[in-house]
């Protein structure tokens, strides 16, 4: 069996147009039901805010797997100068369910968490004029904000104008890729980041909904970190996508929220794959506002711990552990 640690990971490093691929093979096999995946469990114990998550699935495809991440978030831990969210995933083989490789997956995770924001990034560019700039807002600056940063600066290139970054504790510039660095505005409020991007992502850790204004028309929303919209702002979007329905309306979701308090229902949402295999949001009107919210989906974390392992076989990168 092959243990992947973090150093082997930064050394594979992240090809962010090949993770997206494989983000979008996975949201094929959704399509077309070769896969599998439970509603995930919360072990909760001690602060009600803390949870660990299994995250069991199979996939399957070209490369299928089948596999469980187990992943650890306490948010408190940013105070003490720890990672807010810790995982590892083990990944079995489909057919015959012996485990191959071990991986610790906090890098993974955020990988895989701006890839799938990365993904619904390139669906809604392709109802946008190529020669538009667009502002990117970016509120939230811890591991999940900067992996989101890298993804966007990849993914837009030369049509991104500028990033405006916010956070409640102070931002050191030396964080920031010194190439995206002079298009990069460390703003003071979420409203100044939110009310001025044409893609808007939230990557916090608020218990508690905050944004309770209009959002920019024709904006892209994502709220990766779930938490951050009050219930009235379902009146301003036009259309609200989610990965998984039953996943993300619970555990005091914006989205339970606005089911429970303001009526919104499964057949107002399109899933991810509706997206990507429908009509997309390349018909959507030039003032329509799209939200994503997505919970975190088993299906991509064994997906693109599958590509970490194939790409770690490759160039011999790991530790191969005794049976």
């Amino acid at each position: 069996m092959l243990y992947l640690n973090a150093d082997n990971i930064k050394e594979v490093g992240v090809n962010w147009d090949k993770i997206v691929e494989v983000i979008r093979e996975s949201v094929e096999m959704l399509s077309k039901n070769d896969y599998s995946q439970p509603v995930k469990p919360y072990l909760r114990y001690g602060a009600a805010k803390n949870r660990i998550i299994a995250m069991p699935a199979y996939v399957g495809g070209v490369t299928p797997w089948a596999g469980i991440k187990w992943i650890a978030s306490f948010p408190d831990n940013i105070y003490q100068g720890k990672l807010r969210a810790n995982s590892v995933t083990i990944l079995n083989e489909h057919d015959s369910g012996i485990p191959r490789c071990v991986i610790n997956t906090a890098a993974v995770s955020a990988i895989r968490t701006a890839a799938v924001s990365g993904l619904l990034l390139k669906e809604y560019l392709k109802g946008i004029a190529t020669d538009k700039k667009l502002v990117v807002g970016i509120n939230g600056f811890g591991p999940i904000g900067q992996t989101h940063l890298k993804m966007i600066t990849a993914i837009l290139g030369p049509a991104l104008e500028k990033v405006l970054i916010h956070d409640l504790s102070p931002i050191e510039k030396s964080v920031i890729d010194a190439e995206i660095r002079d298009q990069v505005e460390l703003v003071s409020s979420w409203e100044e980041c939110y009310l001025n991007s044409d893609v808007f992502v939230t990557c916090t850790v608020s218990a508690a909904p905050y944004i309770d204004k209009a959002p920019k028309k024709g904006s892209l929303q994502l709220n990766v970190s779930l938490r951050d919209y009050t219930v009235e702002m379902k009146d301003h979007m036009d259309t609200i996508i989610v990965d998984n329905w039953e996943e993300v309306c619970r555990q005091n979701t914006d989205i339970e929220n606005m089911h429970l308090q303001k009526g919104l229902k499964e057949s107002d949402t399109l899933t991810i794959d509706q997206v990507l295999i429908g009509k997309g949001l390349g018909n959507r009107k030039s003032t329509d506002v799209v939200m994503f919210n997505p919970m975190g989906m088993a299906i991509f974390d064994i997906a693109v711990g599958g590509y970490y392992y194939a790409e770690a076989l490759n160039r011999k990168i790991g530790h191969l552990l005794p049976d």
